[in-house]
């Protein structure tokens, strides 16, 4: 009976005699414990052999460790996620800028970065600098002695770091307001500084002084990369209303080519007014 889940219970008279005994009346039965105390038991060794799950420590209350901490704006941490990419992962993502052939926004998978674009950004202002120089060095030659301009690093550093982190930001907020729910702001970020990738390879060739081939070689690094940006802006600027979407990527693709010749003119510019002074002859560099 005990396997069966019950307990019998048998009351005896005095003298023994089970005889006369009515197990109609006299017998009881009871529900047993012995299912609930093998099962308190099974688990109270199933807890003691096995390991706790991987995500207990981060669930768990201490809240010190990253995982399961709160972030806040003034720590380290909170900024720490935002760079949270391996090395294999951020060439997979400049190659799929410089080559498209999917979505950026999926091969981001979710987990858009800024170091990266912090990065690219950063070769980009020294490479625009040390190319800039030497296209003015190649202008000046024989005109006197050539002093370095450091100028042009500065303002390599507002326009590409400007352009690259705040526009993202304005685009951003122009999404939001217009009732895109699809907006993210890392993924802008991310978007926009991948895409200055194109700018490395033309302003490596963009010091000759041959003005209309460096006119040529701006033209294709602003048609790949505005085409880029369209691409993968599209669906999410097609979130708002027609009129709304048409606005923004004009607006998209004027701010773009501002870029492009702000480029061309202030680095690369051989002849540009630009980079002469009152008599037309080349004058300091901007």
């Amino acid at each position: 009976m005990s396997r069966s889940g019950y307990d019998a219970v048998v009351d005896v008279d005095d003298e023994g005699d089970l005889g006369h005994t009515d197990l109609q009346e006299d017998l009881e039965f009871h529900n047993s414990n012995f299912s609930e105390t093998n099962t308190r038991g099974a688990g109270k060794n199933t807890s003691s052999t096995l390991p706790l799950p991987a995500t207990a420590g981060s669930s768990s209350g201490g809240g010190s460790g990253s995982g399961g901490g709160k972030r806040y704006l003034w720590s380290l941490s909170f900024y720490a996620q935002f760079f949270d990419v391996d090395t294999t992962s951020v060439l997979q993502r400049c190659w799929a800028a410089l080559y498209p052939r999917a979505n950026f926004l999926d091969v981001l998978e979710g987990n858009p970065d800024l170091y990266g674009p912090f990065w690219i950004a950063t070769t980009v202002v020294l490479i625009l600098f040390l190319g800039g120089t030497i296209s003015g060095y190649m202008a000046r030659e024989g005109r006197g002695t050539f002093a370095y301009d450091f100028r042009l690093l500065s303002g390599a550093a507002g326009l590409i770091y400007g352009y690259t982190f705040v526009i993202p930001v304005v685009l951003y907020l122009a999404l939001r307001y217009f009732g895109s729910e699809s907006a993210n702001l890392l993924e802008c970020w991310a978007l926009y500084g991948y895409n200055n990738l194109i700018w490395i390879p033309v302003a490596l060739v963009s010091w000759s002084p041959i003005a209309i081939l460096n006119w040529v070689f701006v033209g294709v690094g602003f048609g790949l990369s505005v085409a880029f940006l369209l691409r993968n802006l599209y669906p999410v600027l097609s979130a708002t209303d027609r009129q709304t979407s048409k606005i923004l990527l004009i607006l998209v693709v004027a701010l773009h080519f501002g870029l492009a010749v702000a480029i061309k003119v202030l680095f690369f510019a051989h002849g540009s007014p630009a980079k002469k002074d009152g008599s037309g002859k080349p004058g300091r560099l901007l």
